[in-house]
C-alpha cells in the first residue's frame, strides 16, 4: 500500500474529509518552501500538492500565476522541484505528496526519465492539468510501473461518456474542479457541488477531491459534506505571499481544524 493509499484508507475509516494543500515549489524561495513543506503535516495537511512552476499556467488564476512567477524568478526548475521533494522526504517520510502541473516541462525532461526521477525523489502521484486522456498512455504506463498514481481531473462540464473514459484507469483519487474557470474564483452553490459529485461517484469508487474555490474554513466544511478531500490552493498562496511561512501554516491549521470538527460531528 502506498503512502497515498494508506492516508486515504485512514481518512475513510475515521469518517472525515482530508485536507489537501497546494503550494508552488520554490515559492517564495527554495529555503522557505522547504520549511513550509516540512511544517504542513503538523499543521494538519493530509496530502500535499506541490506545483511544478510553469511559465504559462493557463488553468491558474492571478494568485497562483504570481506564485509561479515568483518561483521561476527565483530559479525554480523541474530538477530543483524534484530535489526539493528529496529534501522534504529526509524530514517527512509519511505524508503523501502529489506533483501538479503542466505537460511541457515533463516532455522536455523526457517522460521515462521524469517518472523514474519523481519516484526516486519520493513523489506519490501526478496531476497533469493539460494532459488529455487520449494522449496519456505513455505517461500512465510509466507511472504505474513506478508505483505512481496518475490522478484524473473532472469538471462540471464533463459528460457521462467522457467521465467513463477519464476514469477507466484512474487511481489514487479523482480531482473534481468545482467550477468552469480558473483557480481562486467563487465557490459554486452547494446544491451544484452535491449534484456534480453524486454524478461523479456513479462512475468511480475512488475518493473524490474537490477544489478550485475554497477560501475559508466555513467553505471547507461545506465542501467536506460532499467530498472525501478538500483542496485549498489560491487562498494559501495568498496568505504565504502576505504573511510568510508562519502565516500560511496558521491558515492550514484553521482549515484542518474545521475539517476535523466536521469529522467529529459526523
Amino acid at each position: 500500500m502506498t503512502r497515498l493509499d494508506h492516508t486515504l484508507s485512514a481518512l475513510r475509516q475515521s469518517g472525515r474529509s482530508g485536507l489537501v494543500t497546494y503550494f508552488a515549489a520554490g515559492d517564495p524561495d527554495p529555503g522557505a518552501c522547504l520549511e513550509l513543506l516540512c511544517g504542513l503535516r503538523a499543521a494538519g495537511a493530509d496530502v500535499i500538492e506541490l506545483g511544478m512552476p510553469f511559465s504559462d499556467p493557463v488553468a491558474d488564476g492571478p494568485v497562483l500565476q504570481q506564485a509561479n512567477v515568483r518561483a521561476l524568478a527565483g530559479g525554480q526548475t523541474l530538477m530543483r522541484t524534484l530535489a526539493l521533494v528529496r529534501d522534504f522526504r529526509e524530514k517527512d517520510a509519511d505524508t503523501p505528496l502529489v506533483l501538479m502541473g503542466y505537460l511541457n516541462p515533463i516532455l522536455r525532461h523526457g517522460v521515462p526519465a521524469f517518472i523514474t526521477d519523481a519516484a526516486a525523489a519520493g513523489v506519490d502521484g501526478l496531476i497533469i492539468i493539460d494532459l488529455p486522456v487520449e494522449h496519456a498512455d505513455e505517461l500512465g504506463q510509466e507511472a504505474r510501473a513506478q508505483g505512481l498514481h496518475l490522478i484524473r481531473m473532472s469538471a462540471p462540464t464533463s459528460e457521462d461518456a467522457r467521465l467513463a473514459s477519464l476514469l477507466a484507469d484512474a487511481s489514487g483519487f479523482v480531482y473534481h474542479i468545482m467550477l468552469a474557470g480558473t483557480t481562486g474564483a467563487y465557490l459554486p452553490d452547494e446544491r451544484r457541488i452535491a449534484r456534480d459529485l453524486d454524478r461523479l461517484r456513479s462512475h468511480t469508487r475512488l475518493p473524490v477531491a474537490a477544489g478550485f474555490g475554497v477560501r475559508s474554513p466555513d467553505e471547507a466544511r461545506l465542501v467536506a459534506r460532499h467530498a472525501d478531500l478538500v483542496v485549498v490552493g489560491s487562498r494559501l498562496a495568498q496568505v504565504l505571499a502576505e504573511q510568510g511561512v508562519a502565516g500560511a501554516l496558521d491558515e492550514v491549521r484553521g482549515l484542518a481544524a474545521a475539517l476535523r470538527q466536521r469529522g467529529d460531528a459526523a
